[in-house]
């Protein structure tokens, strides 16, 4: 603790001469990004009790100091990329839809959020996770503004710099369930008419340059090596390859779609997307014992098949727009396969905050319910799941340095039955079962790919086994759990199961398997208690009516994307 605030301190220094840390599209491949919802995770004055009623859709404190104060914990489990809010002046008020805590009800563009600190606190955060060989991922909404008041009645002088109606599109709802009619998704509105949100004219030239200027700074200021495109499929696509190109940096949008072809698409104009195709069938296969793993495979392969790069691709299982996987089974054991796979599949990892505490969000599966304050967990380092990602975080960074093809290989499933999926990505092979906890003792023989009499250790209980002459391996599966196999002769320098030290900084002791729950109930009070299980069989495919406090319903897919 005491050389990181040093190197904290040191930091400090480097406020005014922000740099970045060359974060192009091929620096990100290698990172694991950890999401903040800024107002949830951290306080600038420290308290773990301070109340966060998520019911309210109220600001409950988070700042950026708050997570620069935090920035052990984070690192602890191997993360290497921060994720935070949109960081825009926003609508002040605490509305019928709630406050803009979230942070995607902008009005002026040209200034900070105040909630969240000053200018030269993000500076400082910033600073401080570069001077920790950290990357600062910003939030950033370019599709719309916001305003307190029916649609007709929007005083658009109220907004910086787009300060008049002409540049907006007139007013009409979006129509998700259209899902051939890219006008009415680019040009109709997010949100309600109660706090609507207008649709800017991306395609217009002033409000194209004014943003691709805006960007540029943005990155210059702040010393920001990456950006979460929000709301990526409501805005005109032609507009992005000139964004790409001001901001300089890596950029993924979040693509809210189940279609891998159409998501696949936005890879033409930016370098990232968010991997939604797979990640409703991966919470599908895991939420219950009866999910369906062939479903999850076949997903697998149509994302390699149609994505530019999967290895610039968000992999998450969870994120603030969706349920908790704990509100959808308290099971330890599905939770545990859900994250390797998260980790360790194509593309770049991000967890969500207080996924790591296996926070469930108590009320209610999704927004505002799985918004919890990150402190009311104590920042419980020996939580299983906080130990479980740092393992996990630490066998993909040592792959990927001990294998310098390992982020170009493609994941892909060797083995499937109806309980169990084995894939394969470079020298790792990864097991994964939906039997659960509860799940009886077996052993599942698979043609790992492997060379013959190729000795083998599993890096979650550091047990070993041989491959026979022809490469199959033996499987023991109990209770439910992950495996993850690497050959033992390259685990060298690993600081994994005896290879020696990786050189990097992870708290907490391995996970050795354990199927207790060790969860964190969260929402409304504190609570340091196992989670309570709600109905397994909750649809992962919806949103709620006010997903993001964009009022954004469920999305349908198929359409081809049209650059």
């Amino acid at each position: 603790m005491f050389s990181n605030r040093i190197v904290d301190t040191l930091a400090l220094g480097l406020v005014l001469c922000q740099t970045i840390l060359a974060a192009s599209s091929a620096d990100w491949r290698s990172r694991t990004i950890y999401q903040v919802l800024t107002d949830r995770f951290a306080r600038s004055d420290g308290s773990t009790t301070a109340s966060c009623q998520t019911a309210d859709r109220a600001y409950c404190g988070g700042t950026w100091r708050g997570i620069q104060n935090h920035l052990d914990y984070i690192q602890g489990m191997g993360f290497d990329a921060v994720w935070i809010s949109p960081i825009t002046a926003q609508l002040q008020g605490q509305t019928p839809d709630g406050s803009s805590y979230h942070g995607y009800w902008q009005q002026d563009i040209y200034a900070l959020n105040s909630a969240f600190g000053t200018a030269d606190d993000l500076k400082s955060l910033s600073a401080a996770l570069h001077a920790r060989g950290m990357y600062l991922m910003v939030d950033v909404v370019v599709n719309h503004n916001a305003y307190w008041g029916s649609p007709s009645s929007i005083d658009y002088s109220k907004f910086t710099p787009f300060n008049d109606e002409k540049y907006y599109h007139p007013y009409c709802a979006i129509n998700y369930s259209d899902e051939n009619n890219a006008v009415n998704m680019e040009q109709c509105w997010e949100g309600d008419t109660t706090v609507p949100l207008p649709d800017l004219r991306t395609e217009d030239t002033y409000v194209a340059n004014t943003w691709n200027s805006w960007i540029s700074n943005l990155v210059k200021d702040y010393g920001i090596d990456g950006l979460r495109m929000d709301s990526a499929i409501e805005v005109d696509p032609q507009f992005w390859a000139g964004w790409q190109n001001a901001a300089g940096v890596y950029v993924v949008g979040e693509t809210y779609e189940a279609d891998a072809n159409y998501v696949c698409g936005f890879q033409k104009v930016i370098d990232g997307v968010l991997n939604y195709p797979t990640y409703f069938p991966l919470v599908q296969a895991f939420q219950s014992t009866s999910g369906s793993i062939s479903n999850l495979a076949n997903m697998i392969n149509n994302v390699k098949s149609d994505c530019q790069d999967t290895s610039l691709i968000g992999t998450f299982s969870e994120n603030h727009d969706q349920p908790r996987f704990a509100s959808l089974t308290g099971d330890m054991s599905l939770a545990r396969n859900v994250v390797a796979f998260t980790v360790l599949a194509d593309g770049i990892p991000i967890i969500y905050e207080g996924q790591e505490q296996h926070y469930n969000a108590l009320g209610g599966s999704s927004d505002p319910y799985n918004r919890e304050a990150v402190w009311y967990s104590n920042y419980n380092t020996q939580a299983p799941l906080y130990e479980l990602i740092a393992t996990l975080n630490k066998a993909r960074k040592h792959a990927i340095s001990d294998d310098g093809g390992y982020l170009a290989y493609m994941n892909y499933p060797i083995y499937t039955d109806t309980t169990t999926i084995a894939m394969r990505k470079g020298k790792m092979v990864t097991v994964l079962s939906n039997k659960g906890a509860n799940g009886a003792a077996y052993s599942q023989t698979i043609a790992s790919g492997y060379a013959g009499n190729t000795g083998l250790t599993e890096l979650l209980t550091c047990s070993t086994l041989t491959a026979d002459g022809s490469g199959k391996i033996t499987v023991p599966m109990a209770n439910g759990q992950p495996r993850i196999y690497y050959p033992t002769a390259s685990l060298s320098g690993s600081g994994l199961c005896g290879g020696g030290s990786s050189g990097s900084t992870s708290s907490g002791s391995t996970s050795s398997g354990s199927t207790s729950s060790g969860s964190t109930s969260s929402g409304t009070t504190s609570s340091s208690g196992s989670s309570t299980t709600t109905s397994s069989s909750s649809s992962t495919t919806s949103s709620s009516s006010s997903n993001n406090g964009r009022g954004q319903g469920s999305r349908a897919a198929g359409r081809p994307f049209k650059a």
